[in-house]
């Protein structure tokens, strides 16, 4: 199968970009839908050509040493694919953003005001492996009327090829400007420094990978950076809590696909919980194929786990481990969490309410689970926008799920109180 390559003119990609987001913003949901459409139906009919790609990139990737962790993330099923067009069939069926009107929270005697949603404009999306991610980030900024530049990494050239091919057809078919979705090289002809260096051209990064990536993406963007964070999430088991819910959220956590985002990777233990329920536990998580590892105490104490270095309390494993420490209560288990955790999806196993509700007003988390698994869902009905991108840790811009919301800023209108006619 021989492929064409990506565009590589940065500044030509841009300048497409923004010219067709203007076009965008103006652009009926009747239209964006369509587009959404024409690319769902494009998924299913190139279905095989994808994983095609998927092969090759597999197969240069083992060959180049990929590690197992990216080599897991790049790999594409029809599973996959099917999940993604139901996403793009819930994407369809929800109202127009760009309607949604917000309730101000103040007016004067001449005038009455509200918020109102709009485009950011352009989006960055940085990503690496995770070559379905483009398909649900494209269908995200064309349902919100922005225009997107994919930059997927090399690992996934040939899979982010034809998935760009596949999106791009689809917005031309539906009579939206093709400028709308811009997918530069994954050859290194372009740096992601120079794209995120672009601040007069770009309204916002969202960089999607391992920590490093998101970290250097943070670091020398020029653009305001829209972070999601994977992984390193921490469970605190209560001696109140029972033991069959604790090995249930962990287990189910690391369930979600194509990443677990919300894998829950280390477990802070109550020094009162009964030894035998430990041993349980650690069997249950061995017979299903999970690592384990501990404090020093702890591992001396249990054989069958791995010492935990001190660093690895603050570094998400990315796969199936996960690591013991005993607290000696809830109050250190905040504390130790507060300071270790990724801080976006964080839980407590707990019988007394009291303990839960301090939990959910102490811990310094985007989410916070009581009893229940924090498994990702990209697609939940009585989630904000329905669908979801990621999460994110961090305060001000957007906290927790990256949703419809995250891809839109607010203008307030202030209206006076005479009528505004139709002519």
């Amino acid at each position: 199968m021989t492929l064409e390559p990506l565009p590589i003119d940065l500044t030509t990609s841009l300048y497409q970009a923004n010219a067709a987001a203007a076009k965008l913003a103006r652009s009926r949901t009747l239209q964006r839908n369509a587009a959404l459409q024409a690319i769902l139906n494009l998924l299913k009919d190139k279905q095989n050509e994808i994983l095609e790609a998927n092969t090759l990139d597999l197969e240069t990737s083992r060959e180049m040493a990929a590690s197992e962790v990216v080599l897991g993330w790049l790999k594409l099923t029809p599973e996959q694919l099917q999940t993604t067009t139901r996403l793009l069939q819930q994407l369809i069926a929800l109202p127009d953003p760009l309607e949604r009107m917000i309730s101000s929270a103040y007016r004067t005697e001449q005038s009455q005001t509200y918020t109102q949603l709009a485009p950011l404009g352009v989006v960055a999306f940085v990503y690496e492996a995770f070559p379905v991610l483009a398909i649900i980030a494209a269908a995200m900024c064309i349902k919100t009327a922005n225009s997107i530049v994919l930059k997927g990494s090399s690992e996934g050239s040939q899979s982010n090829q034809v998935i760009a091919d596949l999106l791009q057809t689809g917005v031309e078919r539906a009579g939206l400007p093709t400028g709308c979705v811009q997918a530069l090289a994954s050859d290194g002809s372009i740096l992601v420094r120079d794209l995120i260096a672009q601040e007069q051209d770009i309204d916002l990064v969202i960089p999607y990978g391992r920590p490093n990536l998101v970290q250097q993406v943070v670091r020398q963007s020029a653009v305001p950076v829209l972070k999601s964070v994977r992984g390193n999430c921490y469970l605190f088991w209560s001696a109140t809590g029972s033991a069959e819910v604790a090995k249930s959220m962990i287990i189910d956590s690391h369930q979600g696909d194509p990443d677990p985002v919300n894998a829950i990777e280390k477990v802070l233990l109550h020094a009162n919980l009964n030894r035998s329920l430990l041993v349980v536990l650690f069997n249950s998580l061995k017979a299903k194929g999970f690592g384990l590892r501990a404090e020093a105490e702890l591992a001396a104490e249990f054989p069958e786990l791995q010492v935990a270095s001190e660093t690895e309390w603050k570094q998400p494993y990315l796969k199936k481990i996960v690591a013991f420490r005993k607290v000696p209560g809830l109050e250190a288990a905040i504390a130790w969490i507060n300071t270790h955790s990724s801080c976006h999806a964080d839980c407590i196993v707990t019988e007394s309410y009291q303990e839960s509700r301090a939990f959910i007003r102490e811990v310094d988390s985007a989410s916070t689970y009581i009893n229940a698994s924090p498994r990702f869902y990209r697609s939940i009905g009585n989630l904000p926008g329905g669908i979801s991108l990621g999460m994110s840790n961090q305060k001000g811009y957007s906290r927790g799920v990256i949703g419809l919301t995250a891809l839109m800023t607010t203008k307030s209108v202030i209206q006076g109180e005479e009528t505004v006619k139709n002519e």
